[in-house]
């Protein structure tokens, strides 16, 4: 298995099964919205775009953030600490974000999409593995220096290589990433403790999220649990 890192602009170059990364927060926030029960997630690059799938369907629920911030009209934010409060059983979302869904969108050449956060983290090196795909992309999406995902990408190379890694130096460069200090700033203090510490909580869920595509839509499922 060849295993490449690229960043999110370097979306074209990906080969093979793309694992697309946002631990802060897209997909960790995804993750909290299927163990609430949601059915599917439609990934999209804009809020116009979800917006205009609410008008198609007024069963759709909008989640997600721009410039880190709720967007208007949209029923909740990037926040995995407010999904997992709600009760989203059968429910469909569409998810706009600035980092993590915009990656998926560039990968629409991919072979097979997953989505990976640090809370899916062995679910996500499991499914990697039953594919067993002879190329493998990392995809880290974060808007500033990234390394909050490049932690997540470097650490399960590591895990499928074999080697014998600690944890703990990964996640604490996610709280130490410029993403991570947004956190935990008092100076900033806009965004959510909770949102951090939720997004560290290793392996909390026993499935992967897989993305197919449906007549030009990019769809997140849940894998079943097995």
């Amino acid at each position: 298995m060849k295993i490449t890192i690229l960043r999110r602009h370097e979306c074209s170059k990906a080969q093979g099964l793309c694992v697309v990364i946002d631990v802060l927060r897209a997909f960790t926030t995804a993750a909290f919205a299927f163990a609430a029960g949601a059915q599917e997630i439609i990934l999209v690059s804009s809020p116009d775009e979800a917006f205009q799938k609410h008008r198609s369907d007024p069963s759709l629920l909008l989640m997600g953030e721009q410039d880190g911030r709720l967007i208007q009209g949209f029923h909740f934010g990037n926040s995995p600490a407010d999904i997992q409060r709600v009760d989203l059983s059968g429910k469909r979302l569409v998810q706009r974000t600035s980092a993590g869904t915009q990656g998926v969108v560039s990968c629409k050449h991919a072979n097979q999409i997953l989505l990976a956060s640090f809370v899916v983290a062995e679910a996500t090196i499991k499914r990697i593995l039953e594919i067993n795909p002879s190329h493998l992309s990392f995809i880290v999406t974060g808007v500033h220096n990234g390394d909050e995902d490049l932690a997540l990408a470097e650490y399960m190379q590591c895990k499928l290589m074999q080697q014998d890694v600690s944890l703990e130096p990964f996640l604490d460069r996610v709280r130490n990433s410029p993403e991570g200090i947004t956190f935990t700033d008092p100076a900033i203090g806009e965004f959510s403790t909770q949102d951090l510490h939720l997004a560290l909580q290793v392996n909390r869920f026993a499935f992967a999220m897989e993305v197919v595509q449906n007549q030009g839509c990019m769809i997140a499922k849940q894998l079943p649990m097995g």
